[in-house]
């Protein structure tokens, strides 16, 4: 069972880039499983930060093959820069990355109806990058996939059926302009030739290197309290970033996973809108916000900020079967004097037990905090668990205790060498 799962345990953001990038070193596959470019995953190395939103981000290991899975769905445009990207700085690709034949585009008017739609409805917080409208399409049975672009005929006819019923909504709806069909397939079409060296069947390829033993990490993207299915819907992605998804959207059996890891930052954010008990909109937030650098990597906005959910987190970790938990951004209450768990929920004055993920309940829930005291000094120089303060190891202790999960990784950076591996 050579495949390993990273996913995220909160709301996104958690640092998932960072762990995967430091796993990559001894796997042989990275392969993103869902989502789309509104995703941001950041990788430091040395004094150099690199963003990637479409391909995973073990591309930074000359050893490691790169695959972007069916479930995940593209953006043309997005890619392109960020394949140029790689390439400027001199970080080869070629026979490295490749491109699920069966994953879904991301068309202009699926950007144009995201943005409309985010103005004139209630607000979800999207980015505007046109995930939701490209999944409706999906799952409508009418998108475009990366293998209905080599074969010119067919791509041209679902292409314009598409957009004539796009314009109608623009149109009539929306009173919006309409959309040029020969702009769109000319556009299409140079996207076809520039990536046609990258397009396989991902499943044959990633089945094969499974019977083969080869290592492989599956990363997703987003979190799993944004799961369209688990998390708190409405406010949620159009995919699902829980465990279950990986399969689905790499097109492996469940038998091959070998252990599921789940990233947790060692406080909570959250980007755009729905509820989130424990967030913070005080002069804590503001401190969490600015000591860490809470502003999206994919949009620049700002993220909300609280202390660390232990409901919420216990919620995911059943969901996914999370076995272990990688601590992220822990130097970033080094300066709190003290820290807060939210250890559990009350609902009109009673405990609740479990995590209710309906926006209209969680709106109204009292978190219930443990306080511990802070440590106060520096760890991003520290290189070992022992050596970390003795009240990081109680806030770690107590973490696993409300967690039922063993901590295995502890981050006090951004850098590749400010990873600290525990037991």
């Amino acid at each position: 069972m050579p495949v390993k799962i990273i996913v995220g345990a909160q709301w996104g953001d958690e640092g998932k880039g960072k762990i995967v990038d430091h796993l990559s070193k001894n796997v042989d596959i990275v392969a993103r499983y869902q989502g789309g470019a509104n995703a941001g995953h950041t990788v430091v190395i040395g004094n150099n930060h690199y963003v990637l939103h479409l391909i995973p981000s073990g591309i930074f290991h000359p050893h490691v093959t790169c695959v972007i899975g069916n479930g995940v769905v593209i953006d043309p445009i997005a890619l392109m820069d960020e394949i140029k990207q790689l390439t400027d700085l001199g970080i080869g690709i070629h026979g490295r990355l490749l491109i699920s034949h069966n994953a879904h585009l991301i068309m202009p008017y699926h950007k144009l109806l995201d943005t409309i739609r985010e103005q004139t409805s209630e607000k979800i917080g999207t980015t505007g990058r046109g995930i939701g409208p490209a999944y409706n399409d999906k799952f409508l049975r009418v998108g475009i996939r990366i293998a209905d672009l080599l074969n010119r005929e067919v791509f041209v006819q679902k292409l314009k059926r598409n957009i004539e019923e796009k314009n109608q909504i623009l149109k009539k709806i929306y009173g919006s302009p309409e959309l040029d069909v020969d702009k769109i397939t000319t556009e299409c079409e140079e996207f076809d030739k520039q990536i046609a060296e990258y397009i396989t069947d991902a499943s044959l390829y990633l089945n094969t290197a499974i019977k083969e033993g080869k290592q492989i990490l599956a990363e997703g993207a987003q979190g799993a309290l944004l799961d369209v299915d688990h998390g708190t819907y409405p406010f949620v992605t159009s995919s699902n970033p829980t465990s279950g998804g990986a399969c689905t959207g790499l097109g492996i059996p469940p038998t091959s996973i070998s252990s599921i890891i789940g990233v947790v930052k060692a406080y909570t954010t959250r980007v755009g809108n729905g509820p989130f008990p424990t967030e913070q909109t005080d002069e804590i937030g503001d401190r969490l916000r600015t000591i860490g650098g809470e502003y999206g990597a994919t949009t620049g906005r700002p993220r909300r900020c609280g202390w660390l959910d232990a409901v919420s987190t216990r919620y995911s970790i059943m969901i996914n079967g999370i076995q272990e938990i990688a601590i992220t951004k822990l130097d970033v209450l080094d300066q709190f004097d003290y820290i807060k768990i939210c250890t559990g929920y009350k609902f009109k004055g009673k405990f609740i037990k479990s995590f209710p993920t309906d926006a209209s309940t969680l709106e109204a829930i009292e978190p219930v905090y443990e306080t511990l005291k802070g440590w106060k000094e520096s760890t991003s120089g520290i290189t070992s668990y022992p050596a970390l303060p003795k009240n990081v190891h109680h806030y770690i202790e107590a973490i696993e205790a409300l967690l039922g999960t063993k901590v295995r990784m502890v981050s006090v950076g951004a850098r590749r060498d400010q990873t600290i591996l525990k037991d």
